[in-house]
């Protein structure tokens, strides 16, 4: 098992309100799995994510990754996990604008002080049929071609889970097509575990674990 989650509850305050986002939510990643999230904008979907990555802590329960219990570490000890267990494709891409697209694939490994990357990052680029592009930088690439490199970006350091926040939000049905074909493959060709959120029900049939994030709970669809 790669992740599990046990109980996660998670509110937030506005002023005397207290909002409850979700309460009780359970889930267990597994090596190859491919799960999505459905639900509408501002049902907590990218909380979830990102409670599941580690970038928010919950109100309470526990999550472990890789057998460790991950809100028991300093910042130090999660910034490590991250960099080797997960990978992220955020739905605004957030590629650096002042490197390459083969720059901003390797950024992570270089965080992570992991050399002797490059090679397998023109291997991803080539797996994309992007290898061409390596030297150009975002703006000289189209919104499809970023989102793929968001996406070799989440893998150089071969994670063992990679987290996408609405992959296909910005994409037009041609691009957006593309990405999912993306995952379909990289799960089935590297066994790579992915959770996805999405509010586009058609996105949402792709995984082998479906689940749908309504009122606070998250459902089994």
């Amino acid at each position: 098992m790669i992740l599990k989650a046990q109980n996660i509850t998670k509110t937030f305050s506005n002023g005397s309100r207290t909002l409850s986002v979700f309460s009780d939510i359970s889930l267990d990643i597994n090596q190859g799995d491919l799960i999505t999230i459905m639900g509408p904008s501002g049902a907590g979907k990218s909380t979830l994510l990102n409670i599941l990555g580690t970038l928010e802590k919950p109100d309470s329960g526990d999550i472990n990754i890789n057998g460790k219990d991950v809100l028991t570490m300093s910042n130090k000890e999660l910034s490590l996990l991250r960099n080797k267990y997960l990978g992220y494709v955020f739905q605004f891409h957030h590629l650096l604008p002042e490197f390459t697209a083969l720059e901003n694939i390797l950024m992570p490994a270089r965080i992570a002080g992991l050399e002797n990357k490059e090679k397998r990052a023109l291997e991803l680029l080539d797996y994309v049929g992007l290898l061409e592009r390596k030297q150009d930088f975002p703006s000289q690439l189209s919104g499809g071609e970023r989102s793929r490199i968001a996406v070799l970006r989440a893998l150089i350091n071969k994670p063992a889970l990679v987290l996408a926040d609405e992959p296909t939000g910005n994409l037009d049905m041609g691009n957006g097509n593309k990405m999912v074909n993306l995952i379909l493959d990289l799960n089935k060709e590297f066994k790579q575990a992915f959770v996805l959120t999405t509010h586009n029900p058609d996105v949402a049939e792709i995984g082998h674990k479906k689940y749908k994030l309504e009122n606070g709970d998250l459902i089994i669809r």
